[in-house]
């Protein structure tokens, strides 16, 4: 295993962490602020766009740049924007803080995901980015909950200033491990070859279940800390540890699901969306349950996570030319699908439909997914199935009846 893998990995922990962990501290954001709980969680929503501004413009602004410096850059503009976090004293700069950090977060990722890919095999690419995306599922095992742990007990600026060291720690592992070649092939060529591949429809496809499919898992987790205090009856001293469950769930699917997605990538998508959303609909109405509730938490996590780096992969599949815009802009895609889902949670709680109703939701546009999934498979299979064979005619035979 290339030892670049883990400082990408580690850069993956730190921008996980960012984005996460204010779930189970926004209760005490909130009322830090003197705000709403869907005010609140515009925090995350906010995060989430400006990860699709950062993902398609910073990407699109480095193409022709060498990607190690420029995945460096990034880590510094992250540490900024969680300097401005860990200071803020009111709404509005602390938003700035978020927004600042987003920026990094999804050019990290789409171009990290190029660079791992380019480090091993053509059949151990999945698998590749599946570990560097184990940073981000190890930041909900470890660093979520521990997080929300420092943060409860020691304010949730402190929090913000423990990631901070983690992105320094990160950028010196980048400098330090990821060779200065990784992810150089192909890369000639600049903005204009990589918007070319935006001309196949299949990369629009999967950009679209990328949305829907991750966008359900997240609009039922956003507001978990609610569900699970104001509907399981669990007191807020156990979410931390409730979220080590639901990390558990990540880190093992994403890891499964990547040797999966080496093997066959619709197929694994098939199948795990169908069943995480199958697994939001027994949530919602269990959620009453603390067993069952834990127990949903752990396969929500699993199947909401194993379809990543089949998400990731099946863009990079179809933009194999030029994959780092298309790659950027499916990680700005995971992150429209958080704010759909952060946003519909939210319209349904404001509405008074209850802490279980951003679950019904998030099953809702899951299915939508898994419908675009089930599209995009058919459409590919089609393209991919060979043509009549034509028999030549021979001197001699009739002509064909007109």
């Amino acid at each position: 295993m290339p030892t670049g893998l883990l400082a990408l990995a580690l850069g993956g922990f730190g921008i996980g962490l960012t984005e996460f962990v204010i779930m189970g501290l926004l209760p005490e954001v909130a009322a830090d602020f003197g705000v709403s709980e869907a005010s609140a969680g515009w925090f995350i929503s906010g995060y989430a766009l400006a990860v699709v501004v950062g993902a398609l413009g910073l990407t699109a602004a480095v193409t022709r740049l060498d990607r190690k410096p420029v995945l460096a850059t990034l880590l510094v503009l992250f540490i900024v924007g969680n300097l401005l976090a860990a200071t803020a004293s009111d709404y509005w700069p602390m938003m700035l803080g978020r927004v600042i950090a987003a920026l990094a977060h999804g050019a990290f990722f789409g171009i990290g995901a190029v660079v791992a890919a380019d480090m091993v095999a053509p059949a151990k690419r999945a698998g590749a980015i599946a570990l560097m995306f184990t940073g981000l599922t190890a930041a909900n095992v470890l660093g979520v909950p521990f997080g929300t742990l420092l943060g409860q007990a020691a304010g949730w600026r402190a929090t913000f200033w423990a990631i901070t060291v983690i992105g320094v720690v990160a950028l010196a592992g980048i400098l330090a491990l990821v060779p200065a070649t990784a992810g150089t092939r192909g890369q000639a060529g600049g903005l204009r070859r990589e918007l070319q591949a935006f001309r196949s429809g299949q990369v629009w496809l999967s950009i679209a279940v990328t949305i829907l499919g991750f966008g359900g898992m997240f609009g039922a987790f956003t507001y978990i800390a609610y569900t699970l205090t104001e509907v399981s009856g669990f007191a807020a001293t156990t979410v931390p540890w409730l979220l080590i469950v639901f990390g558990v769930g990540l880190f093992a699917g994403n890891t499964l699901g990547g040797k999966a997605a080496d093997r066959n990538v619709d197929r694994t998508l098939l199948v795990v969306l169908a069943v995480l959303g199958a697994v939001l609909v027994a949530f919602a109405l269990t959620a009453g349950n603390q067993v069952l509730t834990v127990a949903s938490l752990v396969l929500m996590g699993g199947f909401g996570f194993a379809t990543v780096p089949g998400l990731q992969m099946r863009v990079m599949k179809y933009a194999s030319n030029a994959p780092t815009l298309a790659s950027g802009a499916n990680i700005g895609a995971f992150n429209v699908g958080n704010a759909l889902g952060a946003w519909l949670g939210g319209v349904t709680i404001t509405a008074g439909l209850g802490y279980t109703s951003p679950i019904w939701a998030g099953a809702g546009i899951t299915l939508l997914g898994l419908a675009v999934m089930a599209f995009a498979a058919a459409a590919a299979r089609r393209s991919d199935a060979p043509g009549p064979v034509e028999v030549p005619e021979r001197a001699g035979d009739p002509l064909p009846a007109r």
